[in-house]
């Protein structure tokens, strides 16, 4: 199966449903007054973490999602139906962004975890809901308001326990083979894996943990040389690395300095990764020429304060013994409290003061007025009623958009634009 672990979607959240204006129109119930009901909600866009699914594959050619729109209210103050949410699932570990901004909306890891993306618009209200003492027969009503909209970058970041890490080359593939029912494509050329690979291992009948064969890193990775960041990136959720490194140096690399260069890249790249435990795995030790390295190495992991096994994963020699010590260290794994800016995955979606009001000029000169409330009650607004248009300006005048106008020199005549429509500014 094919790995996609990063992928651009489309997504808009469904419109609201226009509001109604109507009468009652009942035999015996003269002046019936207004009866237009409010429309439904639109539809949000909502992320769903599904344990069936281990890549982003799925949106490779299904990119584009919109919500339904909320009904239209209707007469005797029915309401418009609210339209269900649009629900795209993806997998544990997927973190979604914003394109535009790049800013984090989302960072999903536990199964069967939801969280709203994208918020459906309201419901337009009715004319009966602005019917009051001073008015009791408003013949306008709101339209919806628009669902919203954005471009989203999704990333997976694998949810393993242990992340094999190393050179291209050194036996990563070759020791996930090994122990578990993985079966990356093992050759002798450098990066035969391009892609992440994930193993389960059983430590006995009742207990496993998830290994992820991280494809080969090499120097500047950290700067994205080659794929650095794809690869870097899975080994962030990884709560193990075991540090793969060629005993033999038959590539015509030294093993300990292999070791101290993917080190300073997983540094370079992130310090919260380059503090995790490691254990130091010297592979192909079944190889003559890896002889005269084991000790150098067996002193580096005394030097670096880390556990040192010596292994061949082609002819299984101290790979129980291995694997036996990291079912060990996972059993009493105490998770690293999480950093105060960290603790809770909350997502600041508010954004600016929707009241703010500004005023600038475009190249022809005309005055471009902007501010969430007031171009949502533009959009809102149905500007070939009357009364609706006269709702429009008293809300204009509180808002002191007139004075504002003035402070930036506005004469009459001049052209006013707040989001797509324009209009001559008249005293």
């Amino acid at each position: 199966m094919q790995f996609i672990d990063r992928t651009r979607i489309i997504c808009k959240a469904g419109d609201g449903g226009h509001g109604k204006s109507a009468f009652r129109r009942e035999k015996f119930v003269p002046k019936g007054g207004p009866s237009g009901g409010d429309g439904g909600r639109g539809g949000d866009i909502v992320f769903r973490v599904d344990p069936n699914m281990n890549t982003l594959l799925d949106f490779r050619f299904h990119r584009k999602f919109t919500a339904k729109n909320g009904e239209n209210g209707d007469i005797k103050n029915q309401y418009g139906k609210n339209a269900p949410p649009c629900v795209i699932k993806v997998p544990p570990g997927t973190i979604v962004k914003d394109e535009a901004t790049g800013q984090m909306l989302a960072d999903l890891t536990e199964v069967g975890e939801e969280r709203v993306i994208l918020k459906g618009g309201r419901g337009g209200r009715g004319n009966a809901k602005f019917a009051n003492p001073a008015n009791r027969a408003p013949t306008f009503a709101e339209f919806g308001e628009p669902g919203e909209a954005k471009n989203l970058i999704l990333e997976l970041k694998l949810l393993a326990d242990v992340g094999l890490v190393g050179y291209p080359s050194v036996g990563k593939s070759s020791l996930i083979t090994s122990v578990s029912a993985a079966r990356p494509e093992i050759a002798e050329y450098h990066f035969t894996t391009i892609t992440p690979v994930l193993g389960v291992v059983k430590t006995d009948y009742e207990k496993s943990f998830v290994m992820a064969d991280i494809p080969g890193l090499i120097e500047g990775a950290a700067d994205g040389v080659g794929l650095g960041h794809d690869f870097l990136r899975h080994v962030e959720r990884t709560k193990l690395i075991l540090h793969i490194v060629d005993a033999s140096g038959i590539e015509g690399r030294d093993p300990v300095e292999d070791y101290h260069k993917i080190n300073a890249e997983l540094k370079k790249y992130s310090e919260s990764i380059a503090r995790r435990t490691q254990i130091l795995v010297a592979n192909k030790i079944d190889l003559p020429e890896a002889r005269e390295n084991l000790p150098r190495l067996k002193k580096l992991a005394e030097e670096e304060g880390i556990r040192f096994f010596a292994i061949s994963a082609a002819t299984r020699q101290g790979v129980k013994e291995l694997i036996d010590c990291v079912g060990e260290w996972l059993d009493s794994y105490v998770p690293e409290a999480p950093k105060a800016e960290e603790a809770e995955k909350v997502y600041d979606f508010a954004g600016e003061d929707p009241d703010k009001i500004t005023i600038t000029r475009n190249d022809a000169g005309d005055f471009i007025v902007h501010g969430k409330a007031i171009e949502k009650l533009v959009i809102m607004t149905n500007f070939n009623n009357d009364e609706a248009v006269r709702r429009f300006q008293y809300i204009w005048r509180i808002k002191g958009i007139d004075g504002k106008l003035k402070e930036r020199g506005i004469k009459e005549g001049q052209t006013v634009r707040i989001g797509d429509m324009e209009f001559e500014y008249r005293e």
